[in-house]
């Protein structure tokens, strides 16, 4: 769930634009639109989810690769109804930083890009049926809850995107909910220690959405857009962006302390260099231009974090099968 946001204007489709698309398009078009770069964020929880659920009981693989793909649909939907409505209401341009630009720059329709969005949201629903027909209908609920939230993103007449609740949200339904789900279609059971596990990733994608507000403050003040880097200032939500990495590490120590977490869990402390050089950035750096890289070091810092945490628990686990051998 990303924010791409710089002025606004408006994009005509005359015949010019016709004719770039027949230059333009292609394979790299439609993939830019899915913005891969932010499917990570999808890839992350299904995984971590997996991998603690693998400890405790062997892996289904059907469920496992209908949770990711589904997931993964999901947020490609979810960037394409953020580019249809920043479209719709005149935010996205051809200079915006960041966007997939398959409207403003490579002439997609804007209808188009909606009802691809629709078209992946019901696959989707397609793999959430198989898996509920494998656990329990009860999954069917919280996927359509997490869809709607996904269009209520950007769509809807009050976007959380644009209040101070995005990262929240972000973090919840992309880390938490995706995390237990995972969990629960391996096991059928929710545990304390899964719902903990999940706050370290859920703070991680939280701070995705923080960085971009951080780098669209101007614009989204232009725009009337009241997201949480606005609410504090810019100063204070790059020290809250450094306050959400510090989280996410102190966090891992405390699960290792209590012992819901492997030593392994130290591991994770890999990728803090990431998050270092993201507030490095961030702090000596104000066109939305040259924040770009602070974006790139903190979803890096996500993926990094996040499969180091997961690989944790599978060293952990051969590491008991060893000592048993």
């Amino acid at each position: 769930m990303f924010l791409e946001i710089e002025r606004v204007t408006k994009v005509s489709n005359n015949q010019s634009t016709k004719d770039a698309l027949g230059e333009k398009s292609g394979f790299q078009i439609w993939w830019r639109m899915l913005r891969p770069h932010t499917l990570t964020a999808s890839f992350i929880p299904v995984f971590v989810g997996t991998v603690i659920a693998s400890i405790n009981t062997s892996v289904h693989y059907g469920l496992f690769f209908a949770m990711l793909i589904a997931s993964i649909l999901i947020q490609a939907a979810t960037n394409m109804f953020n580019e249809y409505y920043d479209f719709v209401k005149g935010l996205d341009t051809e200079d915006s930083v960041g966007i997939g630009g398959t409207i403003v720059r490579d002439g997609i329709s804007p209808q188009t890009v909606r009802n691809l969005a629709f078209i992946f949201y019901g696959i989707a629903i397609i793999l959430g049926f198989y898996i509920c027909l494998e656990t329990t209908f009860w999954i069917a609920v919280i996927g359509l809850v997490s869809m709607l939230f996904g269009y209520l993103y950007t769509g809807g007449p009050y976007p959380i995107a644009y209040s101070p609740f995005g990262e929240l949200f972000a973090g919840f339904f992309m880390g938490t909910v995706i995390i237990g789900i995972s969990f629960y279609i391996q096991t059928n059971a929710i545990t304390l220690d899964s719902i903990l596990l999940s706050i370290p990733i859920a703070i991680l994608i939280g701070a995705i959405l923080l960085a971009n507000n951080i780098r669209d403050l101007e614009g989204d003040q232009i725009n009337g857009r009241k997201t949480l880097a606005i609410l504090v200032g810019r100063n204070n939500a790059i020290r809250v962006l450094a306050g959400f990495f510090i989280a996410a590490y102190a966090l891992t120590v405390l699960f290792i302390i209590m012992g819901i977490m492997p030593i392994w869990g130290l591991l994770t402390f890999l990728s803090i260099k990431k998050a270092y050089n993201a507030v490095r950035v961030f702090k000596a750096n104000h066109t939305p231009l040259e924040m770009m890289p602070a974006m790139k070091y903190t979803a890096q810092t996500n993926t990094m974090f996040g499969f180091l945490f997961g690989i944790a628990f599978l060293l952990n686990h051969l590491y008991a099968i060893q000592s048993v051998l």
